[in-house]
């Protein structure tokens, strides 16, 4: 989100926002309107698990990582660049800008493996209508996005600092704070997830 909102103009910032309202709702439609392909879904969730764990897994891994060097890596700091090299390029979406560049990430966002997201969609699939499915996702998209405004906002502070700063060291302490505080909430919640589904296999093994 922030790769999106702090490189971009204000226009690919608000058609990402859009973009993300508008995929919830179809999505919202689609799981109120489709009780049988959600449970198409459940079923083939099981041999989801695998990717499920190595997902939270590779979390865990990048969040350490930064906790301990205090910075992004290489690829993370690209994909916020508008313009970058064909060899840094990272599979040529670098190459669409502007707001269509915006409103093509708030689209794919409800791809992102998040619990609160699901969450959502389960009660959208109770919902009597496709639209009324479409309206309560809609409704999550809009609840959701002051925090996704927030962070690239304090991100984009942060680097005010730390460019502003006399020599540049506490703007750059600021953002490396900021980064390892990152690292760590990253590195907890997927070792959280990972030893919630281990204690709950743990568990089922031993009734």
């Amino acid at each position: 989100c922030a790769a999106v909102g702090c490189h971009g103009a204000g226009g690919v910032r608000w058609s990402f926002h859009a973009g993300r309202v508008a995929g919830y709702s179809g999505a919202g439609a689609v799981a109120a309107g489709s009780v049988g392909a959600l449970a198409s879904l459940a079923q083939v969730s099981p041999a989801l698990r695998p990717l499920w764990t190595l997902t939270h897994a590779a979390a865990m891994a990048l969040g350490l990582w930064l906790l301990w060097r205090g910075r992004q890596p290489a690829w993370m700091t690209n994909l916020g660049r508008g313009r970058t090299s064909r060899a840094t390029a990272v599979g040529g979406w670098q190459r669409i800008s502007g707001p269509a560049r915006g409103a093509g990430a708030g689209l794919a966002w409800v791809a992102w493996p998040c619990g609160l997201l699901q969450s959502a969609l389960v009660v959208a699939a109770l919902c009597q209508s496709p639209a009324a499915g479409g309206l309560a996702m809609g409704a999550f998209a809009l609840a959701s996005a002051p925090g996704l405004l927030l962070t690239p906002w304090a991100l984009g502070r942060l680097r005010g600092v730390e460019a502003a700063s006399p020599g540049a060291r506490h703007g750059e302490r600021l953002v490396r704070l900021a980064i390892r505080v990152s690292g760590l909430a990253l590195a907890g919640g997927a070792l959280f997830a990972l030893n919630r589904d281990a204690w709950h296999r743990f568990v089922a093994y031993c009734i």
